[in-house]
């Protein structure tokens, strides 16, 4: 006689991972949870904003992709799961939306409940500091699927926005001024590249020192996602903004056009801003071209807000004096041209 955990399957280790990761997914409750954990679906009561004129559902959905690999050859699992929340809330609020709800995947070789503590421990704490609830994920084991000790993970996240104050983009015209907000570092796009890089051309190692800090090559690339989710909303709710873009896959080269009207170029000044130790090091290593730089990584420059030029100082300097970000003026956009032209 066989059973499930013969093949494989330990289904206590999937309970067990169940009851420790319950205190933080209660510590994200808000005030529109419906249940708890452990039902077949999560609810939101969307009733306290009753008061929207028109109020529309936004959705994203997103990975960590193989930052992963990192994580998992460290065996450092507690900074992934921001790194997830990140990726998709930080696409929401492009659109003006306040995140509301997220939801997460994990697929693994095999259940290893501390394991799956530390992920959700660091899902909970990027969605506390955003105020998004946890209202339902999936542990998934699944052997043969992925190799020893291999996971992967994927987040989905709906947030909330008044169709009128839908940020699209349409209102931005030549003059307008872009102002970028530093990334942490590389957050979650690019890891490819920068595993070829350091793994395979500069042959480092991940406990190799890096140069300039205290910290390991491995300790850096790490560093989590930044989350914008408290700023943006902050700006929205005060001055006119017309653009936002999260610099993620596609660089800032990629982004920022997403959002511009047909027909209308953006300038930017590569040496506006300050860029991260790591991305130093890239650039002093001259394995990869300048222009491969801007589409394969955010460069330093984790989001960008567009704006009036009329008012760009004073947006400039309430994100400098009243958020947790550094922001600088990094280019302003312009007819004549389409694209992205980095000077």
């Amino acid at each position: 006689m066989i059973n499930y955990k013969d093949s494989g399957v330990d289904i206590d280790s999937g309970n067990k991972a169940v009851e420790l990761i319950k205190e933080h997914v209660k510590n994200t409750a808000t005030k529109g949870v419906l249940g708890g954990i452990g039902l077949f679906s999560g609810g939101f009561d969307i009733s306290e904003f009753k008061d929207m004129k028109n109020p529309v559902l936004l959705a994203s959905t997103d990975g960590v992709g193989t930052k992963l690999l990192i994580a998992q050859k460290m065996d450092k699992h507690d900074t992934v799961g921001i790194d997830l929340v990140a990726m998709c809330v930080n696409d929401l609020i492009c659109q003006g939306a306040k995140p509301l709800f997220f939801l997460d995947y994990i697929g693994a070789d095999r259940i290893v409940p501390e394991k799956i503590a530390e992920i959700v421990k660091g899902v909970s704490l990027a969605c506390k500091e955003t105020g998004t609830a946890i209202i339902g994920g999936e542990t998934a084991e699944l052997p043969g699927m992925y190799a020893k000790d291999e996971y992967d993970l994927a987040g989905f996240s709906v947030g909330i926005v008044d169709k009128e104050k839908i940020i699209d983009g349409s209102t931005i015209k030549p003059s307008d001024v872009v102002i970028g907000l530093s990334s942490s570092g590389i957050h979650s796009n690019g890891y490819s590249l920068v595993r070829k890089l350091f793994f395979e051309e500069l042959e480092m190692k991940l406990e190799d020192k890096f140069q300039g800090s205290d910290k390991t090559l491995g300790e850096i690339l790490l560093t989590p996602t930044k989350l914008y989710v408290n700023t943006i909303l902050d700006l929205t709710s005060k001055f006119e903004i017309k653009g936002v873009a999260n610099i993620t896959g596609g660089g800032i080269v990629e982004n920022i056009p997403r959002i511009i009207p047909e027909g209308l170029g953006v300038e930017i000044k590569k040496d506006s801003w300050k860029l991260p130790l790591i991305f130093e090091e890239i650039k002093k290593s001259g394995k990869v071209e300048e222009a491969e730089l801007y589409r394969a990584f955010n460069m330093g420059v984790g989001m960008v807000v567009i704006v009036d030029k009329s008012i760009s100082e004073e947006v400039l300097n309430y994100i400098n004096e009243n958020t947790d970000d550094t922001a600088y003026e990094i280019g302003c956009i312009k007819d004549g041209f389409t694209g992205v032209d980095i000077k």
